[in-house]
């Protein structure tokens, strides 16, 4: 994927970041192989840029007539709305290998869950890599079709590695489990207790007037003549 451009501006070390923030700039810094900047950006920019770029697609920084090739570092986030307040870039020598976490893409259809109905649980989805920052890849891809049956994994040993990658995580590390989907569970009736309503009458009792069972050796109701 080719390197996506992004243009900032320098700020001075006593700017209000607070100030910036309202005016739709956020506050950050460059730092690597180049002397610390601290820099400003447009948010909506920055936005899009780290959309496309993630953490492993090079970003051309325009500042002051100069480019720098750079990684997204680190961002943060305001814990109530949710917006940037603060973005890290790591400027990069193009001719050193630099380590960076990837995401796993998913392609093709499992036969376990087309088939079987497996439901698919991904204990990772991204991968630490090494390379040249131009080799860096923005995803690595894994084919589902070797999920046959149920329990069925994909380890990173199934990435499909570009030239000039290294992965960093253990080749056994599972990516993707073709889980059996739990049945639900029978909840039975309740058995009605002996002697409660709609319950049989037990076996020879006679049946009292009315239909209703009598207990056995019952004395007789008031008013009614003994044998």
């Amino acid at each position: 994927m080719e390197a996506l451009s992004l243009t900032v501006s320098a700020r001075s070390a006593d700017a209000s970041a607070a100030l910036l923030r309202r005016e739709g700039q956020i506050p950050g810094i460059i730092y690597g192989n180049t002397d610390n900047t601290l820099i400003a950006v447009n948010e909506v920019d920055l936005k899009r840029a780290y959309v496309k770029a993630g953490e492993s697609t090079l970003v051309e920084i325009a500042l002051e007539g100069k480019t720098l090739p750079v990684l997204f570092h680190a961002l943060q986030f305001d814990p109530v709305s949710d917006r940037m307040t603060h973005v890290d870039f790591f400027a990069v020598n193009m001719k050193e290998e630099v380590e960076a976490d990837v995401l796993i893409r998913l392609e093709g259809e499992a036969p376990a869950v087309k088939d079987l109905g497996a439901i698919l649980v991904t204990p990772l989805d991204t991968v630490t890599v090494r390379a040249l920052p131009a080799h860096l890849p923005h995803d690595l891809v894994v084919h589902l079709s070797g999920l046959t049956e149920f329990d069925g994994t994909l380890t990173v040993a199934d990435i499909v590695v570009p030239e000039g990658v290294t992965i960093l995580n253990d080749p056994t590390d599972v990516l993707v489990i073709a889980q059996e989907p739990r049945e639900e569970e029978v909840v039975e009736a309740p058995v009605a207790a002996e002697g409660t309503e709609g319950a049989p009458a037990a076996e020879g009792a006679p049946a009292a007037e009315g239909g209703t069972p009598a207990a056995e050796g019952a004395t007789a109701a008031k008013g009614e003549k003994k044998e």
